[in-house]
């Protein structure tokens, strides 16, 4: 069975969380049965459904980000929160 497609905010909405350095807090839900993005108080609510097992779930956060951005994931840095729920991403323009 194909998995839906996540449903994204718009880009703009996204950036206007981020602070003037590119930096955007986000707070992750890993092994959620729906990825999706949704537009928290001051932070991005990530959901991805890999689970927290050597980093991949950190780098399914990055591949949604970079989906829903437009961007390659290059683009993104993890700056904290690598084993948190609560993670720190610079976009990098």
């Amino acid at each position: 069975m194909a998995r839906p497609k996540a449903d994204f905010p718009p880009a703009v909405a996204i950036r206007a969380l981020a602070d003037s350095q590119g930096r955007l807090a986000l707070r992750v839900t890993p092994g959620a049965r729906v990825e999706g993005l949704e537009l928290g108080e001051g932070k991005l609510l990530v959901k991805v459904r890999t689970k927290p097992e050597d980093g991949k779930a950190n780098a399914a956060v990055l591949e949604l980000l970079a989906a829903a951005l437009g961007l390659a994931t290059s683009r993104l840095r993890m700056l904290r929160g690598a084993t948190g729920r609560d993670k720190l991403v610079q976009i990098l323009d």
